[in-house]
Parts: structure tokens; sequence; C-alpha cells
């Protein structure tokens, strides 16, 4: 028999992803909710227009966990200049690297100085072993990091993430412990125990994603009959109608009596 799953039993840390700040402060209020991230095209999609105030009122709303912040630059000059004043905005703040610039210049020799630096820095759209490989051998010892692995992207290729993941995760705590691999790009709440069963230390999870945690470990036969009940409800509210031959032939029969 297959064990129901619950989400008390997962020790990974689940970061909302988002730039809505009412939607931030709505998780910040759901304690495991452990994070934060967001990126320039979640801020643009929620109409963010100056991006040091949305920080700054996000930085309020979220005192006490760790957030991130992407530079929005494509050359790495002006990245790490970025970078810096990024992450003089709060201690709990860790400032996203993109893995290479448009260019495909690698961004691994900026993320090595930022973190000689002592910058937190986390080290988005990576999708292959040999970005992880490089990155970690840039990263200080000392100096906590996030490496976040698209595995929801890397699934939708083709490919199953979860080898992928693993061995992130196995090659993270052979030589920089302080880093941690986080699971991006999930699609699905089933996404949330397969990043567990990688051994990853956190995922990002969008709030829509969040809003299904509810049916984790819900009783089938239940979540099976309110799926038709939802079917019939909309149908109905739609007024759908199929004139049958039966049908027809009693309204016939009825015009004529």
């Amino acid at each position: 028999m297959q064990t129901v799953p619950s989400i008390s039993d997962l020790r990974i840390k689940i970061f909302a992803d988002g730039a809505d700040l009412n939607g931030i402060r709505e998780m910040y209020a759901k304690p495991f909710i452990k994070g934060f991230t967001t990126n320039p095209t979640l801020m643009r999609k929620a109409g963010v227009k100056d991006y040091r105030a949305f920080a700054r009122e996000a930085i309020a709303a979220v005192p006490d966990r760790p957030i991130s912040f992407e530079v929005f630059a494509d050359d790495h000059a002006t990245m790490e200049a970025q970078a810096m004043e990024i992450a003089s905005w709060g201690p709990n703040v860790n400032v996203k690297i993109p893995i290479t610039n448009t260019q495909r210049q690698s961004s691994v020799p900026l993320v090595g100085r930022l973190s000689k630096r002592g910058v937190a820095v986390n080290v988005t759209a990576m999708f292959t072993l040999e970005q992880v490989r490089a990155t970690l051998d840039a990263l200080a010892p000392e100096t906590p990091a996030i490496l976040s692995i698209f595995a929801g992207r890397v699934a939708d290729s083709g490919r199953d993430p979860m080898p992928i993941m693993a061995e992130a995760v196995r090659l993270a705590a052979a030589s920089r412990p302080k880093a941690e691999v986080l699971w991006a790009s999930p699609r699905e709440v089933l996404n949330l125990f397969h990043a567990e069963a990688c051994g990853c230390q956190i995922i990002t999870v969008t709030n829509d994603l969040l809003n299904k945690l509810g049916s984790v470990g819900k009783d089938l036969d239940k979540f099976s009959l309110e799926t038709v009940e939802m079917f019939w409800r909309d149908a109905d509210a739609a007024g759908y109608h199929i004139p049958t031959k039966e049908a027809a032939l009693a309204l016939a029969n009825g015009a004529r009596s």
C-alpha cells in the first residue's frame, strides 16, 4: 500500500516564489514558508516599476527570513556593482546571479569574487552538472550560497531531473557544505517530494502551487467525487444541453397530442 504523503513529514525548506507584495505578506504569515525568491520576470508581471522601492518593501515585510533579488545587467562588471548594492540592503538578502549572461559568457568568475567578499549568492538558471561543478569550485567554503537548478525546466526537455539534483546535492555536500541546492521551477506538488527524495535543502514554490498544498494526503475517493462534482456544476452553470433522439421524439409526440 502506498504511503499517504504529508507536508509535515518534509524536511525541505519551502521558499515562496513571487513578486506580489500582498502575496509575500500573506506567505510570510505561514510558518512553513522559510524564505522568499523573486526575479525580474516575476517583478515585471507583478507591475513593479521601481526595483529598489519594491525590494525595500519586500525586505520590510520579510525581516528575518532569506529573500533573493536578482541582478539584471548583462555585463559582468555592472552585475558586480549591482550585486554589491543589493547585498547591502539587508543581512537576510541573497543576491541572484545568472549562471551566464546572454552572450553565453560564464558568470562563475563573478560568483567566485562575490563569494570571497562574503556575499551570499544565489546562482540561478542552472541546468547542468557541469555548471554546478564549476560554481562549487568558485565558491568560498566559508560563505553560504544557494544553487538554483531549474529541475522543472529540465523535465520540460523530456529529461528526468532527479539524477541531476541528487548528484548536485552529493557534490555540494562533499566540497561546499554551506552551499544549499534549490529545486527551482516545480510543476506540481509532487515535486516537493521529489526534491526531498533527492536531498535538496530548498524548493521554490509559486503561490498558485502553494494553494494546492491542501490536497496533499487527501483521500483519493473523495478527491474523485469532488472532481466529478466540479464537472457537473460547471456543465450545469453553462447550461449545456445535447438534444437526443428520444428527447426529440418526446417533444414531437407532445406537440401532436
